[in-house]
């Protein structure tokens, strides 16, 4: 029986002790790798609803705290732009009267993300998350006595981080809530003015 359990069931269980030594260090360190790659999607993601949050308010002087009008604002709307011929800047050509401006609308999907493979419709969901919905709100604050549009996006670590290591996903919403810090992605702020910031940036 002593035989056995030396030869048999002794190195089993060194190997298993090994492994989830091993496991222990290397758990870690696909986290922190995992995190960085879907934090890059995901700021993407947000920052992409910025771009059309600050193209809506250009034209409407509030933001939206709505992603399916966000959506037809980029498939339907219009953006008006200042086309320019000659330069402000040339004293004789302004005097001449040969500095002309001319606004022109174009269409927003025309203008703006026009990235390969980019689909409007995905910037509904937090990725990896199996279709949770990004968190956006938008309202007018009075900021000094000035009513000011502000607009937030969020992704809480809990949907972005799906899957994961749970424990790890845990003391990280810890370590950002323990300083004071959103636990996830967000960019703008409903709460203060940020100059429509992102936390990762």
């Amino acid at each position: 029986m002593k035989k056995i359990f030396t030869i048999v069931i002794l190195p089993v269980i060194i190997i298993g002790v090994i492994y989830l030594i091993w496991r222990s260090i290397e758990e870690p360190i696909e986290f922190q790798q995992a995190l960085k790659e879907r934090q890059y999607v995901g700021a993407q993601r947000l920052k992409d609803i910025r771009t059309l949050e600050v193209a809506y308010k250009s034209k409407f002087g509030k933001f939206n705290g709505n992603l399916d009008s966000l959506i037809d604002f980029y498939n339907n709307g219009e953006i008006t732009i200042i086309k320019q011929i000659g330069s402000m800047d040339d004293s004789v050509a302004v005097a001449r009267h040969l500095v002309k401006r001319d606004s022109v609308k174009i269409a927003v999907r025309d203008t703006l993300l026009k990235r390969t493979n980019f689909v409007i419709d995905s910037i509904k969901t937090i990725p990896f998350s199996g279709g949770k919905p990004i968190l956006l709100k938008a309202v007018i604050k009075e900021v000094s006595g000035v009513h000011v549009p502000l607009f937030e996006a969020s992704m809480p670590f809990d949907d972005l981080l799906k899957g994961l290591n749970n424990q790890l996903i845990i003391n990280l919403n810890y370590e950002k809530s323990s300083t004071g810090r959103y636990e996830g992605l967000m960019v703008g702020s409903i709460t203060a003015p940020n100059n429509n910031a992102g936390n990762w940036e």
